[in-house]
């Protein structure tokens, strides 16, 4: 089933058909000292300048947003934090440690993964393989059978779905799946590029509580990327506008929500 089967466009875009669905943020007395602090970063794609010197921070037990229009940069500060991309310049602390030299498969070993864009989950694979393919560098199987039931406790919907093969799942689905593959790592900073992306109204609330859920529930610190500004600005602590590789704005969510160049750029206001 291709994601867009998912149903309609997602006409509930507006704050207010959100809100009565998903929780409230966590109260900032919960939030910790920094986790990820990044620094000056530039990144280039050949002769291209993709981010320009951009810095953020993201304290332990918070949801952050990283807003901006499509080839803002979102998803290349992703990757670079991540390891997938490597930084001209800057650095990015995670913990107090520089992981700007790291591999991937290093960094998700200090307990930061990433849910990448489009999902990207294995298509032929079932819901269990893929699982099992987010704890690939666990050795313990008693510790991936235990996050395995977190996981199905957090989607029962990919309990069910278990045994059936990913890619006939719904696009919904298929973004809980991701987000589960995810959290079998057992990640301490969870990052997120665009889940709302091609999934049904419905399915946009669900996914939005779980990301509540496994913040509030769980403290897992998340690094949120999401076009569609209303919903991360609803869940996130604080937030940071990205506009042609640079920061433009920052501060708490609630502020860049009733900012009038936000609400007229982002917000439909």
């Amino acid at each position: 089933m291709d994601a867009n089967q998912d149903g309609k466009q997602n006409r509930e875009q507006r704050p207010e058909g959100v809100k009565a669905v998903i929780p409230a943020i966590p109260a900032a007395g919960r939030i910790g000292s920094t986790l990820l602090e990044v620094k000056n970063l530039c990144v280039s794609y050949g002769a291209i300048t993709a981010l320009q010197e951009i810095s953020l921070t993201v304290r332990a037990g918070e949801i952050v947003t990283l807003i901006g229009s499509n080839g803002a940069g979102k998803t290349t500060t992703l990757k670079t934090i991540s390891g997938v991309l490597k930084p001209r310049s800057g650095q990015i602390l995670y913990a107090s440690e520089n992981i700007a030299a790291l591999p991937p498969h290093r960094i998700v070993q200090r307990r930061l993964s990433q849910v990448p864009e489009g999902r990207m989950i294995f298509a032929n694979l079932t819901v269990l393989e893929n699982l099992k393919m987010g704890a690939y560098l666990q050795r313990d199987k008693a510790l991936i059978t235990r996050e395995l039931e977190y996981v199905f406790e957090i989607f029962p919907r990919l309990k069910e779905r278990s045994k059936q093969v990913a890619g006939t799942l719904s696009g919904g689905e298929q973004q809980m799946l991701a987000i589960g593959r995810a959290l079998m790592s057992k990640p301490r900073f969870l990052m997120l590029d665009e889940p709302s992306l091609g999934i049904a109204p419905l399915l946009v609330k669900t996914i939005f509580e779980k990301i509540v859920e496994i913040n509030q529930q769980h403290g897992i610190t998340i690094l949120l990327v999401e076009q569609n500004a209303n919903l991360a600005l609803q869940i996130a602590h604080s937030a940071y506008v990205l506009e042609t590789g640079r920061i433009t704005l920052q501060g708490p969510s609630v502020e860049l929500r009733n900012n009038p160049q936000v609400k007229s750029a982002y917000l439909g206001g």
